[in-house]
């Protein structure tokens, strides 16, 4: 007995020595850092701005964690606020940098937005707001000009293309919500589709109502679109889960170092279908809140996940509010989804020597099993039940956006169409409308890289140090003619690839964001692989079907 209250002794004054230890040093190395700025501030050459100093140091002590951990003073809170409620103070539209003018240009005004009902347009060139002058602003700039607080009012100054004289349009702000489900339809192969881009304030009601609209049309299969769906916050992912699953289901669970604050989420109320058949589609920009809803309808077998293997964010962040109305969005804790695993892809915890971080490799993940018996596996993101390989895209469409070429065709192009065009979804660039793209490239001196020759360049270079050069010329120099620049070639050969996204700029022209999806719909391969799947119920099962049981004596293949 006396043995063993020594030890418990000895080890609480270890624990109270290391306590003390950690505090102490914590507390050092804060005063080293206050004695730091001092100096600086009094002794350093040219004057130090503190907002600055100090919150770059912030930011580097913060960077030495995860990406997810972000420090948010009081002039940034707006934009904090913005990614939790989807909602801000500005005009309502989308603003892209347009090189050769070297001025912001608007490139989608939201529906009914204050841009939109003051007559803006894609195509216009932002030149002032209030008199001052915009040329060589940044994107991030002039966005911040334009938001502001709600009510308030400002004049802008724009160029119109076809249009000699500049533009002045009144503008007041309005409280912008960002609409999470941009779109909801049937498909031609009738089953419900949803786009759902965020997981903001309220996103969950409206994918129910989107859903009951969809099944009063007549859709008998759902297909939900979490492509490039970064996530937010976690409430509303369990809400969108709970519409499919029965009431009391874990969703997931969170832990973390604190741990009163582990929390176990289940559905709190009655689903709206438990049995319609529904597919998920995600990609590797699908993370967070996206990551929960497919984990979750995968590991309770709801839901066929299609597409590519998603991001891999299993942390949860917390707001915690700071001195001086600033907030600090906090990694508190891990989630795992109803199977028990956790698909955080990224040890921030373990960095390499240089403090690069990896993904947790394959061999290192660990088997887990969905309700009905079927493997996953954590520590990588959610694999899909069926993979449909992204299309590769050629590398001149990449140039031809940068250079705003797509974007300025798509303007003169409403121009010359004014009074509208074939509905989305029906539209079609006609042959004698690319000819004029391709007139309008050659004539704008577009250049761009082609990867073979970065390719070809490389193995000249790695042939010459092996001595391999000399031997080889002639066929690296046939081989050069082969690959020599085409731009006529490339417009020709890629042509299916840049109507289709010529098409799809020209719909923001007419018909907004809800038109732009609904024409990408008729070459989407990952909706029409839903469409196979749902369409198929013997396929369809099987995909949720726990894998079947081997006959007695069989031998199944053993991992070496």
């Amino acid at each position: 007995m006396a043995l063993a209250a020594c030890i418990v002794a000895a080890g609480l004054a270890l624990y109270s020595f290391s306590t003390d230890d950690r505090l102490f040093r914590a507390s050092k190395n804060l005063e080293v850092f206050n004695a730091v700025f001092k100096e600086l501030d009094m002794f350093y050459v040219d004057t130090i701005d503190p907002d600055k100093t100090i919150k770059a140091g912030i930011d580097a002590m913060l960077m030495q964690l995860d990406p997810y951990t972000v420090y948010f003073p009081e002039e940034e809170m707006g934009d904090f606020q913005q990614m939790v409620t989807g909602k801000y103070g500005g005009i309502g539209s989308l603003i892209t940098f347009h090189k050769r003018e070297n001025r912001v240009a608007i490139a989608e005004p939201f529906e009914g937005s204050p841009a939109d009902k003051a007559g803006l347009r894609a195509g216009d060139i932002l030149l002032e707001i209030d008199g001052q002058d915009l040329e060589g602003k940044r994107q991030d700039e002039v966005s911040k000009m334009l938001r502001g607080e709600i009510g308030t009012s400002f004049l802008l100054k724009v160029r119109r293309p076809g249009q000699k004289k500049p533009l002045e349009v009144k503008i007041t702000r309005e409280n912008i919500a960002i609409d999470p489900v941009p779109y909801y339809g049937l498909t031609p192969g009738g089953a419900g589709y949803i786009v759902l881009t965020s997981f903001t304030d309220n996103c969950a009601q409206k994918v129910r109502q989107a859903v009951i609209q969809l099944k009063e049309q007549g859709a008998g299969s759902l297909i939900l679109d979490l492509r490039g769906n970064g996530g937010g916050i976690l409430d509303e992912a369990v809400q969108i889960v709970n519409l499919f699953v029965p009431k009391g289901r874990e969703v997931l669970s969170t832990r973390g170092k604190v741990a009163h604050w582990d929390r176990t989420y289940t559905t709190p109320r009655l689903p709206l279908d438990t049995v319609m058949p529904l597919a998920v589609l995600v990609n590797s920009a699908s993370a967070s809140a996206s990551e929960i809803v497919a984990g979750a309808l995968q590991d309770l077998d709801r839901a066929v996940i299609i597409g590519q293997r998603t991001f891999g964010k299993g942390l949860v962040q917390t707001g915690r509010e700071l001195p001086y109305n600033g907030s600090l969005k906090v990694t508190t804790a891990k989630y795992y989804i109803p199977s028990g695993r956790c698909i955080q892809a990224i040890d921030y915890a373990h960095r390499n020597d240089d403090g690069s971080v990896g993904r947790i490799p394959d061999s290192l993940t660990h088997v887990f099993h969905t309700a009905a018996g079927r493997p996953v596996r954590d520590g990588g993101g959610i694999s899909p039940d069926r993979e449909v390989k992204p299309a590769r895209l050629p590398n001149i469409l990449y140039y031809l956006v940068a250079d705003n070429l797509i974007f300025d065709f798509a303007t003169d192009y409403a121009l010359r169409h004014p009074h509208g065009i074939a509905p989305a979804g029906e539209f079609t660039l006609e042959p004698e409308e690319y000819a004029l793209f391709k007139e309008k490239v050659r004539g704008a001196g577009f250049k761009y890289d082609q990867q073979s020759d970065k390719i070809l360049e490389e193995l000249k270079e790695v042939a010459e140090f092996e001595g391999y050069m000399d031997s080889a010329r002639v066929e690296f120099e046939a081989l050069e003619k082969r690959l020599t620049h085409d731009l006529d070639r490339d417009l020709d050969h890629f042509a299916p690839q840049i109507q289709r996204l010529i098409a799809d700029e020209i719909m923001n022209r007419y018909y907004y964001q809800r038109g732009a999806i609904r024409q990408q719909l008729r070459d989407d391969e990952e909706v029409a692989e839903a469409q196979k799947v749902l369409s198929d119920t013997t396929l369809y099962r099987s995909l949720l079907a726990p894998p079947a049981e081997k006959p007695e004596g069989e031998a199944g293949p053993e991992a070496a």
